[in-house]
């Protein structure tokens, strides 16, 4: 049994930071890749950036280069989003993912093979 558990959210003015956890527990090892997301209500799910397993290479949203990194422990099975200069168009809920076979930014279920339940990112100006 997989499971992913997202920590760190919370409130922060705009131009401050977080960082956000992802610790998986369970068949971890199975895993190709891991990606943060958020949501806004109303709108649809958003890739945010990814970590390959094994080569560890990272794909970010064009629009948050710069701003968010993403990170993995060496063992594989804690995912990291440290987010600096936060606006308030960052608040969202920030999910985690982690695929068998796939590695992109697409939000698609059937992409992904687990998912956390989420953790809520508010940014007031």
């Amino acid at each position: 049994q997989v499971q992913l558990v997202e920590s760190g959210g919370g409130s922060v003015q705009a131009g401050g930071s977080l960082r956000l956890s992802c610790q998986a527990s369970g068949v971890t090892h199975s895993f190709y890749c891991m990606a943060w997301f958020r949501q806004v209500p109303g709108k649809e799910r958003e890739g945010v950036a990814n970590v390959k397993h094994g080569v560890g290479t990272t794909v970010y949203h064009d629009s948050l280069k710069g701003r968010f990194t993403v990170s993995r422990d060496n063992a594989g099975n804690t995912l990291y989003l440290q987010m600096n200069s936060l606006e308030p168009e960052d608040s969202a809920i920030y999910y985690c993912a982690a695929s068998g076979t796939y590695c992109g930014l697409s939000s698609a279920r059937s992409l992904w093979k687990y998912w956390g339940q989420g953790t809520q990112v508010t940014v007031s100006s």
